[in-house]
């Protein structure tokens, strides 16, 4: 027995150690690269070092392998992998050339300094590719202009960070390959999934054959709200858009938007059976095409390459759905005989059936207004589900672009080129209230001013000043400061580490060169595994060893460290006091704000578009296009302070949960009012010389007041103005837009037209996008009171 024991317990404790590493670092990401980084990095540096001779060249080959291996982990499949390497290897060489050549003058190294710095910090903006490789763009910039040298030297810097290029890309490729990963496909599969099988369950219930139990409702029910938060959580948990400039990551997050909305839609229709109360059979075949063209959209979003037939005929099948729909809404409208002069002489039944029938009165109308409730869900759904098969049909039409339609930037129609989208992007946060812009202006000053300083002081190795205020500088000065208090014990703790193993190594030098490797994989790892400071501590061990290999052993190599370290780390103090001290916490609430008076005024505009479709005089305004565009920049710039707000250490002044609701109202808002526009532009051009003067007033004044509302909240948010109370019911809105119905959208015999469903149902976003009013009036009203006590 205890024998077995004994043999049971070293067996164990490799397993557990894995287990343990595996929770720390989900997927092993950092041990896979710290693992190539421990062989490729010591390999570089003992062949340039020893066989060419050139300390330069190892000193670059080194770093470059450190950067390329340790400091980027590229994401997607292995040839896009392998593109964004030979892109980065490219960056460095016109990086290490400009380093070079400015690094014996100081004023332009700084300058310099704080233009790459800024640009590679800002342009991170418009790629998450760009964004994960910032820190070894910046060190390509940073380790030439810190360490000055003539240009006689540029041969050596070129070559050691070319063969570093070239050995990290054959790591990548053939050393513990990463698996393609992609953090939104599968949670956004998952929600399609769920809310198809929710809407099947709903069609069920009305046209069988089996109608479900309560239970299958109910589970179907919880299944979206756990996909939907699980779609939500992988979004939100990166520091940026975990998205590129490439065409299917640009149509991927457009699709979580869209399926964010689908999900509150389903969600505010309650159970599956309060969502099909009434019976209608038009709304709920509407259901069950909306949950084919779902199933087919993940089958698509699965598999990019498929054939996208079926989701085109699932598509076409939902169109069709959504064109009886209509038609079923319009025979439900109220009626009036051929020449009826008041408006009072129709009926609720259908025009064949209701002519010469006596008003219904109030109770007719409200059975009315009760089943085109039911129809305008279903169509809110269907569109929601269209825009989401149009945005996988786009992801999906551009990975089987052939290879030279990628090579000519072709793109698949309906999708702006790569340059306009970074275009957009970029000039998305060109704005006082970004905090991208605060980030990259605060990030290229604290770089500047280390080169300055470094470079007026005379620093021995002045590049780990640099690269100490690289690595400390947050988004605010409490994290900053948080931030430099950790490097600094780790430095201090890591050359501690490295002078006492000098002291027992002695001058033997093969024992540093099996060392290396081992301080290589613990640098790699630490900093995910353990914490920042370990990180620090094991990367200041590396050095150590570094910088003595085939030198007369010294513990000042560590204590050079650490000055160094603490220079940089009270220039990014400094730097973080003066430039926007509070970070995202004080922006976002700006950010918020903006985005929705412009969520507001996108709606507001698109409802004018919608009355004047239906009004006599000149043609509707223009679309609204250039207020959906500013809408979608102000929600931009949102995400991603909301990101760094999620990113900051510390306490958090308003809580998670009111925090995510205002964001999400921002996402609700914009999309109906997307919605609105949508509704009218399928119908082509439906506009006349009818005078419709009832059902326009009706609707502008609806507008008016739900973009007054929000444009309340944002003062609100902004703590300017009190937070709006929701706006009352108003129960004789929808009796009066009917009415407009009855009195101003009839054909020449009196029949309701499918103009006047549109204009109901424009009536119905309106009325949803009122709905968001109270959650979003408490979040807001929690949210300024944790703010206030915080402050």
């Amino acid at each position: 027995m205890d024998t077995t024991s004994r043999g049971t317990v070293p067996e164990a404790l490799p397993a557990r150690a894995l287990a343990w590493l595996r929770g720390r670092d989900p997927g092993l990401a950092a041990t896979r690269r710290a693992g190539r980084g421990a062989v490729v990095m010591p390999a570089l540096f003992a062949l340039c070092s020893q066989v060419v001779g050139s300390r330069e060249m190892a000193s670059f080959a080194a770093f470059g392998a450190f950067a390329m291996l340790l400091l980027v982990d590229f994401d997607g499949p292995l040839p896009r992998r392998l593109r964004a390497m030979a892109a980065l290897a490219a960056a460095w060489a016109v990086l290490i050339c400009w380093g070079t050549a400015v690094s014996r003058i100081t004023w332009l190294g700084v300058v310099s300094m704080a233009a790459v710095g800024f640009a590679v910090l800002f342009c991170g903006i418009v790629s998450s590719t760009l964004a994960g490789a910032t820190t070894a763009l910046l060190l390509g910039f940073i380790l030439p202009v810190s360490l000055r040298a003539p240009l006689t030297s540029l041969p050596d810097r070129l070559a050691g960070a070319g063969l570093a290029a070239g050995a990290s890309v054959l790591a990548t490729a053939l050393l513990w390959p990463r698996p393609a990963t992609d953090p939104l496909t599968a949670p956004a599969v998952a929600v399609c999934r769920a809310v198809a099988a929710r809407l099947r369950v709903e069609a069920a219930l009305v046209l069988g054959p089996e109608p479900p139990d309560g239970a299958r409702c109910a589970r179907a029910t919880a299944d979206v709200t756990e996909a939907a938060d699980r779609l939500r959580r992988a979004f939100d948990g990166t520091p940026y858009r975990p998205t590129g400039l490439s065409t299917g990551g640009r149509a991927l997050v457009r699709l979580v938007d869209e399926l964010t909305w689908l999900t509150a839609i389903v969600a505010h229709a309650g159970t599956p059976q309060e969502a099909t109360r009434g019976g209608a059979t038009a709304p709920c075949r509407a259901r069950r095409a909306a949950a084919d063209t779902l199933e087919h959209a993940a089958d698509l979003l699965t598999s990019r390459t498929a054939d996208p037939t079926p989701l085109r005929t699932a598509a076409a099948r939902l169109h069709a759905a959504l064109d009886t729909l209509e038609g079923d809404a319009t025979t439900r409208l109220p009626s009036r005989p051929p020449g009826g002069a008041d408006g009072t002489g129709g009926g609720a039944a259908a025009p064949a059936a209701g002519a010469g029938r006596e008003d219904p009165g109030d109770a007719g109308l409200g059975a009315f207004l009760g089943a085109l409730d039911a129809s305008f869900r279903a169509q809110e759904l269907s569109f929601a589900v269209l825009q989401i098969a149009a945005n996988v049909e786009l992801a999906a039409a551009a990975e089987r672009r052939g290879w030279a339609d990628r090579l000519l930037g072709r793109e698949p129609r309906g999708l702006p080129s790569a340059p306009e989208a970074a275009r957009e992007r970029a000039a998305a946060h060109l704005s006082a209230h970004s905090v991208w812009l605060h980030n990259s202006v605060r990030g290229a000053a604290g770089l500047a001013l280390a080169v300055a300083v470094t470079d007026v002081a005379s620093v021995q190795h002045s590049f780990w000043a640099v690269l100490g205020a690289l690595s400390v500088l947050r988004s605010n000065a409490l994290n900053t400061g948080q931030n430099a208090v950790r490097g600094l014990a780790g430095t201090v703790a890591g050359s501690i580490a490295g002078a006492g193993l000098l002291q027992l190594i002695g001058h033997d030098s093969v024992l540093l060169w099996y060392l290396l490797p081992v301080a290589v994989l613990l640098a790699g790892i630490a900093p995910a595994v353990v914490s920042f400071a370990a990180g620090q501590a094991a990367f200041t061990v590396t050095l150590v060893i570094l910088f003595n290999i085939g030198q007369v052993p010294s513990w000042r190599v560590g204590l050079f460290r650490v000055e160094d370290i603490a220079i940089g780390c009270a220039v990014s103090l400094l730097v973080g006091v003066l430039f926007w001290p509070r970070g995202a916490a004080a922006e976002v609430d700006k950010t918020m704000a903006a985005a929705y008076r412009d969520s507001a005024d996108y709606l507001a505009g698109a409802v004018d578009y919608a009355v004047g479709c239906c009004s006599a005089g000149p043609g509707p305004a223009a679309a609204p296009v250039a207020a959906g565009r500013r809408a979608a920049a102000a929600a931009r710039r949102l995400d991603d302070a909301f990101r760094s707000y999620l990113a900051e250490r510390g306490p958090k002044p308003v809580p998670l949960a009111e925090m995510t609701a205002l964001v999400t109202g921002v996402v609700g808002l914009r999309l109906a009012a997307d919605a609105v526009l949508g509704l009218w532009q399928r119908a082509g051009d439906p506009h006349s010389d009818a005078e419709r003067a009832a059902a326009r007033a009706e609707l502008l004044s609806a507008a008016d007041a739900v973009s007054a509302w929000y444009h309340g909240l944002a003062a609100g948010i902004r703590g300017s103005e009190p937070v709006p109370a929701p706006q009352p019911d108003d129960p004789g809105a929808d009796a009066r837009l009917a009415a407009a119905v009855r009195r101003d959208l009839r054909d020449e015999q009196g029949r309701a037209t499918a103009t006047a469903v549109r204009i109901v149902w424009t009536g119905d976003h309106l009325a949803a996008a009122r709905r968001l009013q109270p959650s979003l009036a408490v979040a807001a009203t929690r949210a300024r009171a944790r703010s206030r006590t915080s402050a």
